[in-house]
């Protein structure tokens, strides 16, 4: 879908507010940052800010919403002959590939995985939106594998099973120094996983 000048414009300022406030955030902490502070980094107005979040807790919100779906999008785009586990593993992978493809980025990104795990507002927000990613790939699965949602208990698990292996590889990451690799740390997730996510017999 082709976007207008308008909204590649409304893109723009969302992704300049949002990348401002979690560098704010992520180095001085949840609590000390105002939103003064994020809008006179992004160079822009106070007015603008609310036209686009709520709060500074919703800049974070909306960034684990475009997440969630980076991931069912990748999930979608998986070749249909690939087996469940390799499906996943790569659209889990995405988030973590983008976090960690230079070594800024890992730096920052590293912070704001700690901040969101480490601040119970914000921790208590994503275990919210996880759950709506939770039934999200559910349903992609549903479709890839023409299962039946009201009776099959293969995509709630798969799914639920996926994002489980997220969850370790987050919390292993940013309990460490950093020197961990998340995208090596989800693989080895995925490894002991894939036998029970591949053993489904799929529908001929």
């Amino acid at each position: 879908m082709t976007l207008t000048l308008a909204q590649r414009k409304r893109q723009l300022v969302s992704n300049e507010l949002t990348e401002a406030a979690l560098q704010l955030l992520a180095v001085k902490g949840f609590d000390a940052v105002t939103v003064d502070e994020i809008v006179a980094t992004a160079g822009v107005s106070k007015r603008t800010f609310f036209r686009y979040f709520a709060s500074k807790e919703d800049v974070v919100v909306q960034f684990l919403a475009d997440m969630g779906t980076g991931i069912r999008a990748e999930l979608a785009a998986r070749p249909a002959e690939e087996p469940p586990s390799v499906a996943l593993r790569h659209a889990m992978a995405v988030p973590l590939d983008a976090c960690t493809d230079h070594p800024e980025h890992a730096e920052r990104a590293l912070r704001v995985v700690r901040l969101i795990l480490g601040t119970p507002a914000l921790h208590a927000r994503f275990l919210e939106r996880r759950l709506r990613w939770s039934d999200d790939l559910a349903a992609e699965l549903t479709v890839r594998l023409r299962l039946d949602a009201t009776t099959d208990l293969y995509p709630d698990l798969a799914a639920g099973a996926a994002l489980t292996a997220f969850d370790i590889t987050l919390q292993r990451w940013s309990a460490g120094d950093g020197s961990d690799d998340p995208t090596a740390l989800i693989e080895r997730a995925f490894a002991l996983l894939a036998p029970a996510l591949d053993g489904h017999a799929l529908p001929v």
